[in-house]
């Protein structure tokens, strides 16, 4: 008896093969070697401080971790992935920081260093943290810790805020690729200073992800 796949024709075989793949939506991949563009001190943690032991994350661990993050909220807009790259690697040190250390705000982290207030947001929505993130909401350091240990979730988190927290004006401004889209988004989404050391991330996540 002769194999089915032997007198499928072509075009089913193809549709067979499509339904089988999973869905990926395209310009999500981000590399190891994009990332050392931005952020040049992640190629190890060799050199990673005392007080931070477990937070250090390489350039290989932060784009497997980005894709990922990317794939999830349907990030594809190479502006707007700039605009999270350039964040967390400026808030995160080049990846060697998940914790606010300096002053030291219990609960507040992520590689984007998210306040306590939107980390118990984001824990809540995500599947696996929900029900812990509920019964520890009133110890801020323990629902980050629930987002810090799984580096889907700790990189993660400058996504979701980008793609859920931030208003449509906000986002479709950062679409357009320009600093003052950008400017918006820091200002007016992030809520922070769109100083010359953030701005100096975000145009070197720009150069690398040819946003």
């Amino acid at each position: 008896m002769r194999s089915i796949l032997h007198v499928l024709p072509l075009t089913a075989l193809l549709l067979i093969h499509a339904s089988a793949s999973p869905c990926k939506p395209q310009g999500t991949t981000i590399t190891a070697q994009q990332i050392l563009h931005v952020a040049p001190n992640s190629t190890t943690c060799a050199s990673t401080p005392a007080i931070t032991p477990g937070e250090c994350a390489t350039a290989a661990q932060a784009a497997t971790a980005l894709s990922t993050a990317f794939i999830k909220y349907t990030l594809t807009s190479k502006a707007k992935q700039a605009a999270v790259l350039g964040l967390i690697t400026f808030e995160s040190g080049e990846f060697k920081y998940n914790r606010n250390h300096y002053p030291g705000v219990p609960g507040q982290g992520t590689r984007n260093m998210q306040s306590p207030t939107f980390n118990i947001k984001y824990a809540a929505l995500i599947a696996a943290t929900r029900d812990q993130a509920k019964a520890v909401g009133d110890a801020p350091d323990a629902v980050l810790d629930l987002l810090i240990t799984v580096p889907e979730y700790d990189f993660g988190s400058g996504a979701w805020f980008l793609t859920t927290q931030c208003k449509e004006p906000v986002r479709m401004a950062l679409q357009s690729g320009s600093k003052s889209g950008w400017s918006a988004f820091i200002i007016n989404c992030v809520g922070t200073d769109a100083n010359n050391a953030r701005r100096e991330y975000w145009a070197k996540a720009v150069e690398a992800l040819g946003a």
